[in-house]
């Protein structure tokens, strides 16, 4: 593959490679493995998730409900266990033995969810949708499906978002880092696409077993191909836990709270070898109450320059690590209420579906499920499109890119449209059911056709292409540098929160108001998107508040932007 093809067009030549470099590792010549292995991950995850409830349903008589906390369970794990698979890469192992190992406990999830779909005495037997005579699973059978399901969670959380993370440590440039998260989240998305819709239709009309089989067959694609470009890497080994280091400087700090700040440079510990560490100066002034934990005091380190004392005294670098964190909590915290809405209007907007007019000519009928394609492709042309034309012909004419952080502002906007927009349809769909006299019958179709939720649910998802890649980005360049794999898992982390915060603003809705009755046509589902339009809105302004203050802390970065974001 051409490397520059890779590349926005952008007039500039491509990271230096392995080849190109005189044995150099990293760099493009690592990106078809990367990517191919996302894409492997990706559609293994769609194809277990996405015809999830219904298996459960169909296939082990468990009812919608129980099904439905099933399917919340695993996609809580696959959300926010990457964390924890970052904090072991970032401490310990590094991401490439997290990603092979997870990887290999993920198809093992997997081939035992193909067990039970293809031998019959891991199943109860088949019955009839509605039945009271439904047999219950066993707790042999529960147990067998409770594992492969834990396994193949466990394994994807490992993963999905570790292989962002190796992928961009592939390249020295924020530059090409931002061209690679384009690239993964394009891949990722496009893949999620293909499985929910082919692989899910295998599982529904062809065979459970086959459609399984598929994702461990793509799974252990995606394992091939990472192992293969095993000798192209660049490896980042961890340096002892980043995580403890962090922890000392608050202890520290905490332990030499009545010393008296020196305003002397040489009076700081700048640790054994002052060559690795960016600050070998004075530490900053912001929260300078933590230079207390890098201030020296007499007897605390050896004649080499190390340290006797580490819970007692701290390197300038570890201090500065620590300001960092604290000052992307805000903007991170922004990430909650962004992700809270999308989730809620991924769920409803189903609903929505179901009670719309889905035929796509006279014999076929789009499945309610698949409404979530009218974000995902507009998604990926997004990401395609932002790529390859509009930023780098913006950068050619204003002479700096685009900043990540104007990039996830212009995404919270677009969803905030988006939801004002479906709030509008739902209003119409109300509308025509009142005319026809339909809110008197049960969960009656309205004859208003699905394709109006297409302009809401496309504006959505071009949001997404803004501000999904634009995060990571962001988090990537911005974290500590012993902390890459945590700043792309910490994206992954409010996601997985956001998804139960959506869950308990449709449970409050539904206790304090009558919006959300099991029959749309009955309640107000365009005040609910009101709602949680206003909410996005009062989030949007306290995300103007944090980015306006933030100031860019990656020096490349710095030195194309100016010290505001917005």
């Amino acid at each position: 593959m051409d490397r520059t093809v890779l590349n926005s067009a952008n007039g500039e030549d491509p990271e230096p490679t392995s080849i190109s470099s005189g044995g150099k590792k990293g760099g493009w010549t690592t990106f078809p493995f990367t990517i191919a292995t996302v894409a492997g991950i990706a559609l293994a995850f769609g194809g277990l998730t996405g015809n999830l409830i219904v298996y459960l349903i169909q296939e082990f008589n468990i009812r919608s409900i129980s099904a439905a906390k099933i399917f919340n369970v695993v996609n809580g794990c696959t959300t926010i266990l990457p964390i924890a698979a970052a904090i072991i890469a970032d401490s310990f192992t590094g991401c490439y033995s997290v990603i092979w190992i997870s990887s290999l406990i993920s198809s093992l999830g997997l081939l035992i969810i193909v067990l039970t779909a293809a031998i019959s005495k891991l199943r109860p037997p088949h019955c009839e949708n509605g039945s009271n005579l439904c047999k219950y699973p066993s707790e042999v059978q529960l147990a067998v499906l409770y594992i492969g399901l834990a396994l193949g969670s466990i394994g994807m959380a490992g993963t999905r978002f570790t292989i962002g993370s190796m992928g961009a440590n592939q390249f020295d440039k924020p530059k090409h880092q931002g061209i690679f998260f384009n690239w993964y989240i394009f891949t990722m998305y496009m893949a999620t696409g293909i499985s929910s819709t082919l692989i899910v239709y295998i599982e529904n009309s062809v065979s459970w077993t086959l459609g399984f089989g598929i994702c461990v067959a793509a799974n252990i694609f995606a394992l091939a191909i990472f192992l293969a470009g095993s000798g192209f890497y660049h490896h980042l080994k961890p340096q002892g836990s980043p995580f403890v280091r962090l922890a000392r400087v608050i202890v520290a700090s905490f332990r030499k709270r009545k010393m008296v700040l020196s305003l002397k440079s040489e009076d700081y510990f700048q640790g054994p070898d002052t060559a690795d560490y960016k600050v070998t100066t004075f530490p900053s002034k912001f929260f300078k109450f933590l230079n207390r934990a890098a201030l020296r005091a007499e007897g605390e380190t050896e004649p080499d320059g190390s340290t006797r004392q580490p819970w007692k005294l701290c390197t300038v670098q570890d201090v500065e690590d620590f300001k960092r964190i604290i000052k992307i909590f805000p903007l991170w915290s922004t990430g909650f209420f962004l992700s809270t809405p999308l989730v809620i209007l991924g769920s409803l907007s189903v609903l929505q579906a179901l009670a719309m007019d889905r035929h796509l000519g006279p014999h076929f009928q789009i499945p309610a499920g698949s409404v979530f394609l009218f974000t995902l492709m507009p998604t990926c042309f997004t990401v395609f499109l932002l790529d390859r034309f509009l930023f780098p012909l913006g950068e050619k004419f204003t002479g700096h890119p685009v900043r990540p952080l104007q990039r996830v502002g212009i995404g919270h906007l677009l969803d905030i449209v988006g939801l004002a927009v479906l709030a509008l349809v739902e209003a119409k769909r109300l509308k025509i059911a009142r005319l026809h006299d339909l809110q008197g019958q049960d969960n009656a179709v309205v004859p208003m056709s699905v394709f109006w939720l297409v302009p809401p649910l496309a504006i959505a998802g071009i949001g997404e292409a803004f501000f999904f890649p634009g995060q990571i980005d962001f988090y990537y360049q911005e974290f500590p540098a012993s902390l890459k794999s945590t700043s792309t898992a910490a994206v992954a982390l409010y996601m997985g929160i956001a998804y139960y915060l959506g869950n308990a603003v449709i449970d409050l809705v539904r206790r304090t108001r009558g919006w959300l009755p099991d029959d749309l046509n009955k309640g107000r589902l365009d005040n609910v998107y009101w709602l949680v339009c206003v909410l996005a809105g009062l989030n949007f302004c306290y995300y103007l508040v944090c980015s306006y203050f933030y100031k860019y802390q990656n020096v490349e970065t710095v030195k194309v932007t100016d010290e505001s974001t917005v």
